[in-house]
């Protein structure tokens, strides 16, 4: 749980990504068209939310210039 606002920092300063909490469960969707993603885990979840962190910031999902 203590990485959900971190989550909610790097998706609000991104393009095409959103963020949503509902239930007890994240939802993110990574880009448009046919090539969204939807990425979902439980909102207490910090090792999965990481994860997401990582491939937001680093891996697949990186915003390129």
């Amino acid at each position: 749980m203590k990485e959900i606002g971190n989550l909610a920092i790097i998706c609000a300063g991104r393009k095409n990504t959103l963020l949503q909490v509902i239930e007890g469960t994240i939802t993110i969707h990574v880009g448009c068209g046919p090539n969204k993603e939807t990425l979902t885990a439980a909102w207490h979840d910090d090792t999965t939310i990481r994860e997401f962190i990582m491939e937001l910031n680093h891996g697949r999902f990186k915003e390129t210039a």
